[in-house]
């Protein structure tokens, strides 16, 4: 099974009190997005599925690549590998399935998939 990860690209700063889910995508954020959807998109084969955490940054992140995608709450923030990876039918899904969500958890989820090891790698926007 091939299991692509996407951070989502740039958001604006968690205000205290605020709603996380809520944070939107910086102007610099959409520009990263959209450049790395081109890159995906030339790459990505049309039955790849693709699935989104619920924040709204994740969200304009994944729309940026012009595709249908599905929203699985089990990639929130604060979402656990073991959510994250049966949400992506990893590792019998038939079809490769991209993965837009968050640190720490895609980083967690790349660490423990290449390294088998529970610790975080960082992932960049």
């Amino acid at each position: 099974m091939d299991l692509i990860l996407w951070r989502h690209a740039e958001a604006a700063r968690a205000e205290a009190g605020g709603d996380d889910l809520a944070r939107a995508l910086t102007p610099e954020g959409e520009r990263q997005a959209a450049r790395m959807a081109v890159w995906l998109g030339a790459r990505l084969p049309a039955r790849a599925r693709v699935l989104a955490s619920p924040a709204r940054r994740a969200q304009q992140t994944a729309v940026a690549l012009g595709r249908r995608f599905a929203t699985a709450d089990a990639l929130a923030p604060g979402g656990t590998v073991e959510a994250l990876l049966a949400a992506a039918g990893w590792p019998d899904a038939p079809h490769p399935v991209l993965v837009v969500g968050h640190q720490p958890t895609l980083g967690l989820a790349l660490a423990g998939l290449m390294a088998q090891q529970a610790r975080s790698w960082a992932l960049r926007k």
